[in-house]
């Protein structure tokens, strides 16, 4: 009894000096998570801001070529060129001497011939693309028979090839077929016909229609449905999403489109397109006030293809990233 309550002083002392070590080692864990929680935090913020600076940065360097044709399009020539006394030898990131180059452009442009033009030549060509794309897709996707991986294979190596290469075929084709005897309708024809399949398109589809389980070709089946009732009202359907995209993307390129249009209107005004319009209509060359009035002309050229891009944005992105989930 005597000895344990000699030793008891000492028990107590090192119970004391171990609680008080192991109170010291949980504190300094604590310290060291919260400043891992800091550096954490701080390169998480730095990270984020870096991120932005560079997307503010490259959205400008994407800006600024649409700003300059706006404000240019307000510019007198002088400004243009960089006469503009006060102001010699400078280029002005805006309109000093206001000049309204919108006013009387339709006697230098003729937009609604032009615009009239596009929209009938985009408008049949996409919806030949949009029915050759549909049953290329469904048989690549869907059906089987000898030698369908090769000719898809075949058909993709033709992404390969520049289009400017097959100008002088595609030519020669309409030139046999008489389309290019400066009538209407075989003009309209030589602009339609030929770019009325596209490769890139068919696999855009063909992907997506992959994505579609086979149960639902299996039991289409069952209930005793053709391969032809199947794809429109079951495929067709539920690819809404990418046809829509494909849809406006070929529309926008065939308002885009330069190098065929101009080789078949040749010099005929009735049958340019809007770019071979806002090229041909302005002679530029010394005429700097000619360039205000063709950057106007341009921003009129832009503005329905910035607002099909502004409305339709949200269906281009989902019939792009639907098709790119399964390879």
């Amino acid at each position: 009894m005597n000895n344990y309550q000699a030793n008891e002083p000492g028990r107590a002392l090192e119970l004391n000096a171990s609680t008080s070590n192991l109170h010291l080692v949980i504190k300094n864990e604590h310290q060291s998570t919260a400043v891992k929680e800091k550096v954490t935090k701080v390169n998480h913020v730095v990270a984020l801001v870096l991120t932005y600076a560079f997307l503010v940065l490259v959205a400008l360097l994407f800006i600024f070529p649409f700003y300059w044709m706006v404000i240019t399009s307000f510019k007198s020539g002088d400004e243009i060129k960089g006469f503009l006394e006060g102001y010699e030898g400078v280029q002005t990131f805006w309109p000093i001497q206001f000049v309204n180059n919108y006013a009387n452009l339709s006697k230098k442009f003729d937009f609604s011939t032009y615009g009239g033009n596009t929209l009938l030549v985009g408008f049949f060509s996409t919806l030949g693309t949009l029915i050759t794309c549909i049953l290329s897709a469904f048989a690549f996707a869907r059906l089987d028979f000898k030698g369908k991986n090769f000719m898809f294979t075949l058909l993709l190596s033709t992404m390969m090839i520049p289009g400017e290469m097959m100008v002088i075929t595609n030519y020669i084709s309409v030139s046999n077929l008489q389309w290019t005897d400066g009538s209407r309708t075989g003009a309209y024809l030589a602009m339609i016909i030929p770019f009325m399949v596209s490769i890139f398109y068919i696999y855009l589809l063909r992907q997506n229609f992959m994505q579609i389980p086979n149960e639902l070709y299996l039991a289409a089946k069952v209930d005793g449905k053709s391969d032809w009732q199947y794809l429109w009202k079951v495929m067709v359907p539920l690819a809404m999403p990418t046809l829509i995209t494909i849809f406006i993307l070929k529309l926008m390129g065939a308002w885009n489109s330069y190098i065929w249009p101009n080789l078949i209107a040749g010099g005929n005004e009735e049958f340019k397109l809007v770019s071979n319009g806002l090229r041909d209509s302005f002679q530029t060359g010394t005429n700097f006030d000619e360039y205000g009035r063709q950057m106007a002309a341009t921003v009129l050229v832009t503005l329905p293809l910035l607002l099909v891009f502004v409305l339709f944005r949200k269906y281009i992105m989902r019939g792009v990233s639907r098709a790119g989930i399964k390879g």
